[in-house]
């Protein structure tokens, strides 16, 4: 424990000398007093998947500790659509595991991410967060004690005034460095200060988007976390676009997580790698290669792909991202290292060579292993989607596939070993499905497969019932029919989305 101490940035972790799952009231209330701290945020994901916030200002002890314990009351008609106003009070309570110092705070300010109650004190049924709970826990029961871990990647654009010098080539933006990346500086700053609020991160890089329009540079980037328990993956996205978006206004920039903000240009996704856990060992790694929990796991997105877009695609623009021929998916099926596949197995470490004492003749030769990295990608999701409705949606394919009688046959036959979108591959996708291509289609898809999503309580009906209707309200159906007539109508979407998520 003390080991991930000693490097941990987030000051709470380092004053209280114990991690966030371990932070009780009382800590936080030493932590305050003996830190000056004056201001309390509470803050909470609502159903248009942003950060919402409750300003505390600290007067005296008393009221610190009524703040911390009964929490306050919010109005959830204004916060989720499927909420009437007639009877819609809820509950916020602060979760001390995830408390954090405001970096960008004027007065120094403790930040915690909240959880909705009903009016009897339980939690909100149809909240996402509690959503992403319940699947949780019935996913460890169906598995006899596995756990689901994520790390998310968060691509966005970063766009500023066009500058005359070391322009980046077009669509060639990935990895680059400065003087051709004019954003690097931006990046590392937004890294670190999510690893001050308690986001574990992987590294931070350029993206392929890079273009120049209207005057202004569009420089795509992408901060990856490190895989962690889902719950903790998705607090982590929402800190992550907080931060980022943040920052950006004391840099003078705009930012958009955006599927697409033009033709022809790289669209930005929101990447979920996943991996299965049990007694601290990685179940997706097999004596040969992935294991059958591993295909299971897949078998599970494979059969509820179409109806994950309902939780991974929220709006329009979502789907001018998921066309064919680019690196977004658009046919249901997998494979290893492949990008035109909806999942993705990234190159693992499994090889017996230590290419660390090959790189550097110095070191010795070791026989430690990195097996455990291994990870599977779903590729379709962008930073659209309610995170905690996202990641909830994933745990309950997951769990479907250890509940499917086929799963392994079912995994073999979606199975791909090449890139789906060539000519030659056209009998093949004939066998396959396809991903909806609206939010029309992607409503029709999750009210087919209603009954797997409410099995064990994990999406309740009014949740469906409610995330249906805001799809439908789109009214998208025949959009790319008519995008065809009229290319206007993307800029119009575009603008009409542009911050979202």
């Amino acid at each position: 424990m003390s080991e991930n101490i000693e490097l941990n940035p987030n000051p709470i972790v380092q004053f209280l000398q114990k991690m966030p799952a371990q932070f009780t009231k009382s800590d936080i209330i030493r932590y305050i007093e003996e830190n000056n701290i004056q201001m309390v945020n509470f803050r909470y994901a609502a159903g248009d998947g942003r950060l919402k916030t409750l300003n505390f200002v600290i007067s005296n002890k008393a009221y610190l500790d009524q703040v911390l314990t009964s929490g306050e009351r919010v109005d959830g008609s204004s916060l989720f659509s499927f909420m009437e106003a007639g009877s819609s009070d809820l509950y916020v309570i602060p979760r001390f595991s995830t408390a954090f110092i405001d970096p960008f705070a004027s007065l120094p300010t403790i930040c915690f991410l909240c959880s909705y109650f009903d009016k009897d004190g339980n939690f909100l049924e149809t909240s996402p967060e509690h959503s992403l709970h319940k699947a949780c826990k019935a996913f460890e029961e169906v598995t006899g004690g596995m756990e689901f871990w994520a790390m998310g990647e968060l691509e966005y654009y970063v766009i500023g005034d066009e500058e005359p010098l070391f322009k980046a080539t077009d669509q060639k933006g990935y990895h680059e460095s400065t003087p051709f990346s004019k954003y690097e500086q931006f990046r590392q700053e937004a890294m670190y200060c999510i690893a001050q609020c308690g986001g574990q991160i992987k590294y931070g890089h350029s993206e392929v988007g890079n273009f120049t329009m209207d005057g202004k540079i569009y420089e795509q980037n992408e901060i990856e976390f490190l895989p962690v328990p889902v719950r903790d993956a998705a607090d982590q996205l929402m800190i992550g676009k907080w931060v980022i978006r943040t920052l950006a206004i004391q840099y003078g920039l705009d930012v958009t997580f955006s599927p697409k903000i033009t033709v022809g240009k790289a669209g930005s996704g929101m990447h979920v790698h996943t991996r299965v856990v049990k007694d601290g060992v990685n179940m997706y790694v097999g004596e040969n290669g992935l294991s059958d929990v591993a295909k299971k796991v897949i078998a599970g997105m494979m059969k509820l792909a179409p109806s994950l877009s309902a939780v991974g695609n929220a709006n329009p623009t979502s789907y001018l991202r998921l066309v064919p021929h680019q690196e977004a998916p658009t046919t249901v099926c997998w494979g290893d290292r492949n990008r035109s596949a909806l999942v993705r197995v990234p190159l693992g470490w499994s090889g017996k060579t230590d290419m660390c004492s090959l790189a550097n003749p110095l070191e010795e030769a070791s026989k430690k292993t990195f097996e455990d990295k291994q990870t599977v990608e779903f590729r379709c999701p962008d930073a659209s989607a309610n995170v905690y409705l996202l990641m909830a949606g994933l745990v309950v394919a997951a769990r479907y596939g250890f509940e499917m009688g086929n799963a392994l046959e079912f995994a073999e036959q979606t199975y791909v070993s090449f890139n789906i979108h060539k000519d030659e591959n056209a009998d093949k996708t004939t066998t396959l499905d396809s991903l909806p291509t609206s939010c029309w289609e992607s409503a029709q898809s999750i009210d087919s497969m209603r009954d797997i999503y409410q099995a064990h309580g994990v999406f309740s009906k009014e949740l469906i019932d409610g995330l249906i209707k805001d799809l439908r309200r789109f009214d998208d159906k025949n959009l790319r029919n008519e995008m065809e007539k009229n290319p206007e109508i993307i800029h119009s979407l575009v603008k009409q989305f542009y911050y979202c998520g």
